[in-house]
């Protein structure tokens, strides 16, 4: 990629969930300011929030640059469906007054959807990993597809991946696939074809009565296919991120995803030893993904999440193309243990190791300004070390309510990560 890059944090887009969601978007919009720890000194980021200046130059010091040698634009106007070019003048105007009329060497989105496409082609730069924005609006009909629950299950069925067994439909179908499907299985799932984190999922059993589909209005917009699967007896749920193009896929992490009733709630990476099994599968799996994606003009980050079952069996459920939830946490701890092995002694980082990482939340027992859940952090030993290369990273900003804290921890090995995240959980159930 072409540096000074120009960060498009789009985590409000249709691809992900129908726009008229707006309570979901919202929070992932939240999520935004994350996307700091990809600048690099000349970078642009623009964000549909605004990213605190205590956050800024915090992660910063973290990777030793300078907070004033990065520009950081607040733009809700730019984000969601694109409808032609006029949508994205005003965005195009305001990154060029905000870098000083510097250039930016190419646009590198959250996702890649329609409105990334029109800002980089408005700049007139590429949309990276794309020689050209053109080239990038080709691959709009595969992104969408494989960003949808029925197409990633027509998908996967054809390349060879165990699925559950369920159905896709309309609407007016969602009563009768339930009731035909609660027949041989007792619970079952419902999901909106266009959604992710576990939004808008329904768990149903015989055992509840008669289920109304009404109840599903809110969610997934008029004329929305739906997916119904068997419920599977669920272990655990695991993930691999790859990144796919021209010479294939290249896989990057893999790990365990936490949820509640299905719904996406931190990761832990790598795969712990009693998950270490369906590491090969997975991989395969995606591998598989990923050449049908590059074949089909894709270029760029993708993930694959399944389930292990009770009895140890691994079935695919979805997959996500674009950078998740997961991608930015991995590429600040990979930036992070550089500059930590790259202060130590050759000796000692001859030997260093890939660390562990994991996020969560953390509910502060009254709401906290920036600077005070920081100075909370170092009071407790938690805070990320850069001599150690461990402790707690703040990685998202700060929250609306000051309260539930995003956090990433670092650490030499699973035993570490769970050391700390006991720490900070404990203290920080205490009014200090």
């Amino acid at each position: 990629m072409s540096r000074p890059l120009l960060l498009y944090a789009n985590l409000v887009s249709d691809l992900a969930v129908d726009l008229d969601e707006r309570d979901v978007l919202r929070t992932w919009a939240e999520q935004a300011p994350r996307e700091v720890w990809m600048l690099y000194p000349g970078d642009v980021l623009v964000s549909p929030v605004p990213v605190g200046e205590e956050f800024l130059a915090y992660a910063c010091g973290l990777t030793g640059i300078p907070p004033e040698s990065v520009t950081v634009v607040d733009l809700p106007q730019a984000f969601g469906a694109v409808d032609g070019e006029a949508r994205h003048h005003g965005a195009v105007a305001r990154v060029r007054r905000a870098s000083g009329g510097r250039p930016v060497g190419a646009v590198l989105p959250t996702a890649l959807d329609a409105s990334a496409v029109a800002l980089a082609d408005g700049l007139g730069v590429p949309l990276a990993p794309y020689a050209s924005a053109a080239a990038a609006g080709a691959a709009l009909e595969v992104t969408r597809l494989l960003n949808t629950k029925a197409g990633f299950r027509n998908v996967a069925r054809e390349l060879g991946m165990r699925l559950p067994d369920g159905r896709v439909c309309r609407r007016e179908e969602l009563a009768g696939a339930v009731r035909n499907l609660l027949l041989t299985h007792e619970q079952v799932v419902v999901k909106p074809d266009r959604s992710a984190g576990g939004h808008g999922l329904r768990f149903l059993s015989a055992a509840a009565g008669e289920w109304n589909p009404d109840d599903l209005a809110p969610v997934g917009g008029a004329g929305a296919s739906w997916v119904v699967e068997e419920r599977i007896d669920v272990a655990c749920s695991v993930s691999i991120q790859l990144e796919t193009g021209p010479h294939g896929p290249r896989p990057v992490f893999s790990g365990e995803m936490r949820t509640d009733e299905g719904s996406f709630t931190g990761y832990v990476s790598p795969l712990t030893p009693p998950l270490a099994h369906a590491g090969p599968t997975l991989e395969k799996w995606g591998r598989a993904l990923g050449g049908f994606l590059a074949e089909h003009g894709y270029a760029g980050p993708f993930s694959l999440d399944a389930m292990v079952s009770a009895d140890g069996s691994l079935f695919a459920g979805e997959s996500n193309v674009r950078r998740t939830a997961t991608t930015t946490p991995q590429a600040m701890v990979t930036r992070l243990a550089a500059t930590a092995a790259s202060a130590a002694t050759s000796a000692s980082a001859a030997g260093a190791r890939e660390p562990a990482w994991a996020t969560g939340k953390v509910q502060a027992p009254r709401p906290y300004r920036f600077d005070e859940a920081v100075t909370r952090l170092h009071a407790d030993g938690t805070a990320y070390d850069p001599a150690s290369g461990e402790g707690v990273v703040l990685y998202a900003g700060a929250p609306p309510d000051g309260r539930t804290w995003r956090y990433a921890v670092i650490a030499d090995g699973h035993a570490a990560l769970a050391r700390y995240e006991a720490m900070l959980h404990a203290s920080w159930a205490s009014v200090p």
